[in-house]
């Protein structure tokens, strides 16, 4: 993408609601709290559940505080960086509870990781529009 690109890209954004990216990992964190509230055994609301809700959440809170600072470039690359690293840890943590059998339902597990891995690729390829305007 070029500089005018990644410039562009930004100007249309009046608020982080209107990001794609946002959207996304928003829905997905909500879907994911309501999964560990009723799919997961009990012992796991305490334990990996709540590793998974706080790394899901981590990553639109990330995305909005990242906006906060896009008048800083290199603020916002960072905050977008720390937003990839949550995606990827939510990932391993589903595939933890999938592995080990907290999280039995193949279909939701499927779902939310194909998911993450969607937005994954939406969050680096912004990153990489963001990285134009350094």
């Amino acid at each position: 993408m070029s500089q005018a690109t990644g410039a562009r890209l930004q100007e249309k954004k009046q608020s982080y609601r209107d990001l794609e990216i946002y959207q996304l990992s928003h829905r997905l964190a909500i879907d994911v709290h309501r999964m560990t509230m009723d799919d997961l055994p009990k012992f796991e609301l305490y334990e990996q559940g709540s590793q998974l809700r706080r790394s899901s959440k981590s990553i639109s809170a990330t995305i909005v505080e990242g906006f906060g600072r896009k008048q800083y470039p290199q603020d916002y690359f960072r905050y977008l960086t720390y937003a990839i690293a949550s995606c990827d840890e939510t990932k391993e943590h589903l595939e933890l509870l999938f592995e080990t059998g907290s999280l039995r339902r193949k279909d939701v597990f499927e779902s939310l990781l194909d998911r993450y891995e969607v937005l994954g690729r939406q969050l680096y390829r912004f990153r990489q529009a963001v990285s134009a305007d350094l």
